[in-house]
């Protein structure tokens, strides 16, 4: 007994007899919309799918040239698409943006088919979620980066701040009591460079009567979380305030172990016996960064929250360097600052930037006064952070942000080259307006800050439409 199966229909004789309105209804449910363009780019015939739908008034396009229905940005890829089409018969996948009645964008992808007699025919598909989509991952990847690098500070300063303290602490692990971490001043108390009491078991490099003490520290501190100072006699012969606490971080608890050496009160009280030295101490103290510099703007002093904005170690790292190379722009500020002290005398509260050595750039206020006369002319400045207070929401750096999330929100709608250009263009008049704020509306002197000529000062003001782009009085009346 045998059987054949019968073979299946060939596609054109099954499709040979479709009705035209059938094949428009086929076509919509393939698309959300279906254009027929003739070879001179005009659209014919529109068919829409059912359901929500942006394209409730695309039979208006009938008789239009197709590139007068997207975008400007997007009349290059349409006309591209029927070349494809006229060549190839079918085309890739190409997205382009319809313009609706209100003035928003429809992102659509289509794919083109030419048929025999040389009409085309445009298949599209609503893209808005994927482009909604698109922009909530540009957002997401936005807010990793902006966590990465603030993670990035917070390790940066820890690290700063763990090197420069000046008591010995050591990290340990609370279950062993072995030593993950140790600064400097530890190295320097023990003997031994930190690296080296990394691993080793504590306690060490103390009396042999002191062991007893320490781990009754340790077990008080891993109980209650912070064990207070008990005096212990180092292997050196020299007496240590140690206290420790416990914290977490992941999974493990750890132990901050802290060293101070017995006998530094007694120098910092005879210090505090004479003034200067009382008043060198206590600007050594200043939480705002002050620092001294002769009038050519080189470092003569500097205290310690001046070299932690710096993200310096030690003095001896930035005396005799440019002021410039931390605070301002370099070559530009500096110059407005000596010129603002002698016309005034004083410098108050002046905006600017200062950048670490690690990449850390923070908002600062710059107060300053002058000594010109005498063996040693110097200039006295304190900078104070302002980086938070502006982060709060002060009304430049509002706007500002605003307009950048605006420009953000066009990902996906609008191309890359124009989102650089209108974004170039926000940043640049928001610097000019800063210049211009801070050098009192004086032409010259904004042009020295943005390190740019004057005549090309007055070009981009005329630009962006900022005032009177004309010389002001300090100009000497020349543009040149």
């Amino acid at each position: 007994m045998s059987s054949s199966a019968n073979p299946a229909p060939a596609p054109e004789p099954s499709f040979a007899g479709v009705a035209p309105a059938t094949a428009a209804a086929l076509l919509t449910m393939a698309g959300d919309v279906v254009l027929v363009v003739d070879e001179a780019g005009i659209i014919r015939d529109v068919a829409v799918g059912d359901g929500d739908t942006p394209f409730a008034a695309a039979r208006q396009w009938v008789g239009r040239p197709w590139v007068e229905t997207v975008h400007t940005d997007s009349r290059g890829k349409a006309e591209a698409l029927l070349r494809e089409a006229m060549l190839g018969g079918v085309t890739k996948r190409r997205q382009l943006n319809h313009l609706r009645d209100d003035g928003a964008d429809v992102p659509v992808a289509y794919t083109a088919l030419r048929l025999e007699r040389g009409t085309v025919v445009a298949v599209g598909r609503d893209m808005r979620h994927v482009s909604a989509l698109q922009q909530r991952l540009v957002e997401a990847q936005q807010a990793m980066e902006r966590d990465y690098w603030r993670l990035r500070h917070v390790e940066t300063r820890y690290r700063l701040l763990f090197q420069l303290a000046s008591d010995g602490i050591l990290v340990l692990d609370a279950t062993s009591l072995q030593v993950l971490d140790a600064n400097a001043a530890a190295g320097a108390l023990f003997g031994e460079s930190p690296d080296r009491l990394i691993g080793r078991p504590f306690p060490l490099g103390v009396h042999s009567g002191a062991v007893d003490a320490l781990e009754g520290l340790c077990k008080t501190a891993r109980s209650s979380g912070r064990a207070g100072d008990v005096t212990v006699e180092l292997a050196s012969g020299t007496s240590a305030f140690v206290s420790a606490s416990c914290f977490r971080q992941e999974s493990s608890t750890l132990l901050l172990v802290r060293f101070a050496a017995a006998n530094g009160g007694a120098g910092g009280a005879g210090a505090a016996g004479n003034g200067r030295e009382r008043a060198l101490a206590l600007l050594e103290r200043l939480p705002d960064g002050f620092v001294i510099t002769d009038l050519d703007g080189r470092i003569v002093l500097a205290n310690r929250a001046f070299l932690d904005i710096a993200e310096l170690v030690s003095e001896d790292q930035v005396r005799g360097t440019q002021l410039s190379n931390v605070i301002g722009r370099p070559g530009a500020d500096f110059p407005v600052f000596l010129e603002m002290l002698r016309k005034h005398g004083t410098l108050r509260l002046v905006a600017t930037a200062a950048r670490g050595v690690h990449g850390h750039q923070t908002e600062v206020e710059v107060s300053a006064v002058w000594l010109p006369d005498g063996d040693a002319p110097s200039i006295g400045f304190t900078i104070r952070d302002i980086g938070r207070r502006l982060a709060a929401g002060p009304q430049g750096a509002r706007d500002l942000s605003r307009a950048v999330e605006e420009l953000t929100s066009l990902v996906g709608r609008v191309s890359l080259r124009d989102l650089v250009r209108d974004t170039v263009d926000l940043v640049e008049r928001h610097f000019i307006e800063a210049a211009l704020e801070l050098t009192n509306d004086n032409r010259t002197s904004a042009s020295e800050v943005l390190g740019v000529s004057r005549q090309s000062l007055y070009v981009k003001m005329r630009r962006h439409k900022l005032a009177d782009a004309a010389p002001d009085r300090d100009d000497g009346g020349a543009e040149g």
